[in-house]
C-alpha cells in the first residue's frame, strides 16, 4: 500500500472518529460534568493510553528543547480548541455545532495558500464548495436550537485554532513517532485545562462517580482522541494539511449518521443529498491525491497524439 493511499486511509479514520466528540460529551453533561471536568478526563485517560503503548514499544520519552516549544504550541492550540467547542454545546445544538467546526479546512487552505505559497488546485476549490454545500444542507435540514452569537464565535476560534494544529504539525520539523507527539500534546492540554479550571473559571474539578461517567470519558479519551489525533497526524505527514482538512467533512457526516441509527432522527431527502455531496467531495480529494491531475492530462495527451487522424 502506498503513502498516499495510507494517508487517505487514516485521514478518513481520524474524521470519522473524532466526529464522535458530541456523543461522549453531552452524556457526561447529562450527568452534571462541567465541559473543564469532560475535557480533564479526557486528556488524562487518553496521555495514559499513550504513555503504555510507549512503554510496550520502549519508545523514548526524551525531548530537545526545540521539540518541546513546538509541542507547547501544539497542547496549547489543542486546548482551546477543545474548550471552545466544548463549551459551545451549552450555548447551541452539538450538531450544529460540529457543523459549524468544518470552516476549518478553509482556514487551512487560506493559510498554507498567504503563508506557504501551497497552490489552490480547481479540484480542491471545487471540492471545498461542494462540501460546504453538502454542510449547508445538513445544517438547514437539521431540527436543532437555534444559533447563539457566543455559541457561533466559540465554535469560528475552535476553527481557527485546530487549523492552525493541522499546519503547524505538517510544517514543522519534528521527528517523532505520532503516538509520541500526541501524548505530549495531550499532556499539555491537560494542564492547561486543570490550570484553567481553577485559576481562571474558580471551579474545580468535578470527580467521576458512575460506571457511565467513566465509561463516556474512557470512550472519549480512545476514539475521538487517541486514535483521531494519532491517525490525523500521520494523514498529514502523509498527504498534506488540506486534504486531510477536507476529509474533515465526514466530522459532520458521523453525526448525522450516529443521530439517525442511535438516536432515530429523521432522515430526511435534504441530509441525504448533502450527504451525498460531502461523500463526492471526499472522494474527489482522494482521487486527485492518489493520480494527480496532471499525470492523467498528461497520459490523455499522449494517447490522443497517438490516434490516427484520418481526412475524408
Amino acid at each position: 500500500m502506498n503513502t498516499k493511499v495510507k494517508g487517505t486511509i487514516f485521514g478518513i479514520v481520524s474524521a470519522v472518529s473524532y466526529g464522535t466528540n458530541p456523543l461522549g460529551a453531552l452524556y457526561l453533561y447529562q450527568e452534571g460534568l462541567s465541559s473543564s471536568s469532560v475535557l480533564f478526563y479526557r486528556f488524562l485517560f487518553a496521555v495514559l493510553i499513550l504513555a503504555g503503548i510507549m512503554l510496550v514499544q520502549r519508545q523514548s520519552f526524551a525531548l530537545s528543547r526545540k521539540e518541546l516549544k513546538t509541542l507547547g504550541t501544539l497542547g496549547i492550540l489543542f486546548a482551546v480548541s477543545s474548550l471552545t467547542f466544548y463549551t459551545s454545546f451549552h450555548y447551541m445544538d452539538a450538531g450544529i455545532a460540529a457543523t459549524i467546526l468544518f470552516v476549518y479546512p478553509i482556514m487551512v487552505a487560506v493559510i498554507m495558500a498567504l503563508f506557504f505559497k501551497e497552490r489552490l488546485s480547481g479540484v480542491t476549490l471545487f471540492s471545498i464548495l461542494l462540501a460546504l454545500s453538502g454542510i449547508a444542507l445538513l445544517y438547514q435540514g437539521g431540527s436543532g436550537a437555534g444559533l447563539s452569537t457566543a455559541g457561533v464565535l466559540l465554535v469560528l476560534v475552535s476553527s481557527l485554532t485546530y487549523a492552525l494544529y493541522i499546519v503547524v504539525v505538517n510544517q514543522s520539523s519534528i521527528a517523532m513517532s505520532s503516538i509520541k507527539l500526541t501524548f505530549y500534546v495531550l499532556l499539555i492540554c491537560m494542564a492547561a485545562i486543570a490550570l484553567q479550571a481553577t485559576l481562571i473559571s474558580g471551579t474545580s474539578l468535578q470527580p467521576l462517580t458512575t460506571p457511565r461517567m467513566w465509561i463516556f470519558a474512557l470512550m472519549l479519551a480512545l476514539i475521538p482522541t487517541v486514535i483521531s489525533l494519532v491517525t490525523m497526524t500521520r494523514a498529514v505527514h502523509a498527504i498534506g494539511s488540506t486534504p486531510t482538512a477536507i476529509m474533515g467533512a465526514l466530522e459532520p457526516l458521523t453525526a448525522v449518521v450516529v443521530g439517525v441509527t442511535l438516536f432515530g432522527e429523521a432522515f430526511t431527502l435534504r441530509l441525504g443529498v448533502g450527504i451525498l455531496m460531502i461523500l463526492v467531495a471526499v472522494l474527489l480529494i482522494i482521487v486527485s491525491k492518489a493520480i494527480p491531475v496532471h499525470r492523467v492530462m498528461t497520459k490523455i495527451g499522449h494517447v490522443l497524439r497517438e490516434v490516427p487522424l484520418h481526412k475524408h
